[in-house]
């Protein structure tokens, strides 16, 4: 079925490409026009309003089944937030939870014209069904550490998964070094090199987890994980807020991703990480939420709008981290750190995994550069229509993901009672 996007402002991402009005194309899951005007016939026709449309947000780094606890466990520092209110409760989850709490992280995700995710998480088979059911793009990361999780698990699942359905794939990974053996990241490290596969993991989160690495191993983590081969075949780290110099230079000679969580960190009292620098020296960033207990939001305008004005803080140089650089952070560059490269940007060929933001709002007027507005004043609110795969799952309001919101709350109300 062909549908056809006519008068809309199509900002492809294409590196060095301008904004222009014209209509797109989708055929199934797949772009097949973008340009000036589409001459052929359609099955159906979309009259965008001069509206925006834009690949949609990647967000790179998060954990979307914890929105069951979700503002029950603020205002404490990460370790005492792990100890005393995370890791107790995750203890309680089941299938069944796992599986509402995820469907209603996925209903927020749509809101703010996220179309994939990288999820690190447990309990697999409910999480993918989740995804699958709603039609929503993830991307599982392990979250292998001390308390489950074994290099042939990350195995099996990297087989399983990679197969189970085009909407989802599978990348090695582990928590953290301050909860995984040197055991188990040994065995990591030789799987990913077996796989020719990229590793993700928290990476120098705060002062006390690189203090407390270099006190196990005189070595940073990154420096740790680098020893052991774990990015001979690329990946990244999370976070990356407290980083040496040696850690930048792994990051770039390996060409790996920094995913930066500044929400996140700033409630945690975590840091806040050198971008500015990152981008000066060509290290990829991208951008992630982190999850929906430590943010307490899954909403990529906040976390653009940090993302910049944060640097601008902290360098004292107003010019610092540029609206299009955000922009491209939040959607080409998180797409290639999920080894998503054929949702990237709006071409032929590529997945129609498309946002339209409603630039005939208050917020948006006037229009004088189109990447500021999204960046700087944009909201949620401006979320007009998320698509993925061809399928519109948001669009003015309304959801289709297999059920209603109404219902996606009273499970996990329902839900909550046996865990919180």
């Amino acid at each position: 079925m062909k549908t056809l996007f006519t008068n809309a402002k199509i900002m492809t991402m294409k590196q060095g490409a301008d904004i222009f009005t014209g209509d797109l194309v989708v055929d199934n899951d797949k772009i097949i026009y973008c340009g000036k005007k589409y001459e052929a016939a359609a099955d159906k026709i979309i009259d965008c309003h001069s509206n925006l449309l834009m690949p949609g947000f990647k967000d790179a780094h998060t954990h979307t089944a914890m929105t069951f606890v979700r503002n029950i466990a603020d205002d404490k520092p990460l370790d005492k937030w792990l100890n005393e209110d995370i890791f107790p409760r995750e203890a309680r989850l089941t299938d069944e939870a796992v599986y509402w709490f995820t469907k209603l992280g996925i209903l927020e995700y749509l809101t703010s014209g996220i179309t994939a995710c990288a999820d690190m998480y447990f309990r697999l088979d409910a999480y993918t069904e989740a995804m699958i059911n709603s039609g929503f793009r993830t991307v599982m990361v392990d979250g292998a550490n001390n308390f489950g999780g074994s290099a042939k698990q990350i195995e099996e699942c990297y087989s399983k998964y990679n197969k189970i359905s085009p909407l989802i794939s599978y990348i090695p990974g582990f928590h953290a070094e301050y909860t995984t053996s040197l055991e188990l990241m040994t065995d990591i490290a030789n799987l990913v090199n077996d796989l020719k596969a990229p590793m993700y993991v928290h990476n120098s989160e705060t002062a006390s987890e690189v203090a407390g690495c270099i006190e196990r191993y005189g070595k940073t983590p990154t420096e740790l994980f680098d020893s052991l081969g774990m990015y001979n075949y690329g990946g990244g780290g999370y976070h990356c807020v407290y980083m040496s110099d040696n850690d930048y230079r792994i990051f770039k000679e390996k060409n790996l991703y920094a995913v930066t969580n500044p929400a996140s960190n700033l409630k945690l009292a975590s840091g806040i990480a050198d971008i500015e620098r990152m981008r000066k020296e060509g290290i990829h960033v991208a951008l992630g939420t982190d999850g929906p207990s430590s943010n307490n939001a899954l909403d990529f305008f906040r976390e653009m709008y940090l993302m910049t004005g944060l640097q601008k803080a902290k360098t004292g140089d107003a010019t610092a981290t540029p609206a299009a650089y955000v922009l491209d952070s939040a959607t080409v560059q998180g797409a290639h750190a999920m080894r998503l490269y054929d949702c990237d940007i709006l071409e032929e060929g590529k997945q129609a995994d498309i946002i339209m933001i409603d630039l005939n709002q208050p917020n948006m007027q006037p229009i004088h550069n189109v990447a500021s507005s999204v960046v700087y004043s944009g909201c949620k609110t401006n979320v007009k229509m998320t698509m993925i795969a061809g399928k519109i799952l948001y669009m003015d309001g309304k959801f289709n993901v297999g059920d209603e919101p109404e219902t996606v709350y009273e499970k996990v109300s329902e839900l909550l009672k046996g865990i919180v």
